[in-house]
């Protein structure tokens, strides 16, 4: 068994399901020490094992952490590279939707906090064991929804009127506007950092806390959905793929460079948001 990752160690959130799992599986494949992130501790063991005996490779890993909370972010970084002192790829794939408004145990509105901060935190934690690689990827999974997004910076955590749309719409344009910052700050590092749109794609999206909407449309729409395998294709793609090698800063659909949005580009509010969520991790300043 080899691949593009033999002899390397991938780390990738969100693995128990879904786009997450796919991608772990495909990675596999590939020969490396594959550590997989899933909340429920017996869950993730299971995946593990079965994406071992299903790949052949006995380097499946399983992790576990709440991403919601950034104590658990924090120890799970700290374990991580006690075991794993260099780090080839990350994938920050965890994320979800909640139609109504939840907080964390930080006290952090749960979208923001699950698909931006947890990615934000996470990976500023794992930089020494990015930067001790040859040639590390970062690979951020944003959605298309990102082209929707605002970042209102006096409504962030949705206290004063909050929507499920808006605030997954935000989140997704902050993992770009991070995507983006961070491949600034790391550019002389020899760190690449991409964003992707995975496509619309068969997995238990907004299940937790679906809109009345959701719940109507998804069974109708569902089988022309991409399925798990088809949506991991450009996560695979950037963490493997020799034509990617360097490329930094890149927004991929369907593996192919395309633009994002408008404000996707912008490095004014790129770097307050940087600052603000800074502030919201209690973590100092990147120098990279």
């Amino acid at each position: 068994m080899s691949g593009p990752t033999t002899g390397k160690t991938v780390l990738i959130t969100g693995a128990t399901a879904g786009i997450g799992k796919a991608t772990a599986l495909e990675l596999a494949r590939q020969g490396p020490i594959v550590a997989i992130v899933g909340r429920d501790a017996d869950k993730t063991r299971a995946v593990a094992a079965e994406i071992s005996a299903t790949t052949g490779n006995p380097a499946v890993e399983p992790w576990t952490a709440d991403l919601s909370s950034q104590a658990e972010i924090r120890q799970l970084a700290q374990e991580f590279m006690v075991k794993h002192p260099v780090l080839d790829v990350l994938v920050n794939n965890a994320g979800g939707y909640w139609s109504t408004r939840r907080t964390t145990v930080d006290g952090m509105e749960h979208t923001f906090a699950l698909n931006h901060l947890a990615p934000f935190l996470l990976t500023n934690l794992l930089l020494d064991a990015l930067k001790a690689a040859s040639a590390a990827r970062v690979v951020t999974v944003s959605s298309g929804a990102q082209a929707m997004g605002r970042i209102d910076f006096d409504n962030l955590q949705g206290e004063r009127g909050y929507s499920g749309q808006r605030a997954y719409n935000q989140s997704k344009l902050a993992n770009v506007l991070f995507s983006n910052e961070l491949a600034r700050r790391l550019e002389d590092t020899g760190i690449t950092s991409n964003a992707l749109h995975p496509g619309v794609v068969r997995t238990d999206f907004g299940k937790e806390d679906p809109t009345r909407l959701l719940r109507v449309l998804t069974p109708v729409v569902r089988a022309f959905m991409l399925t798990p395998v088809k949506g991991a294709q450009t996560s695979v793609y950037l963490a493997t793929s020799s034509q990617v090698a360097g490329v930094t800063g890149g927004y991929f659909v369907k593996s192919r460079p395309r633009r994002s949005s408008k404000l996707s580009y912008d490095r004014e509010l790129a770097a307050r948001l940087w600052d603000v969520s800074e502030r919201l991790t209690d973590l100092p300043a990147l120098r990279a």
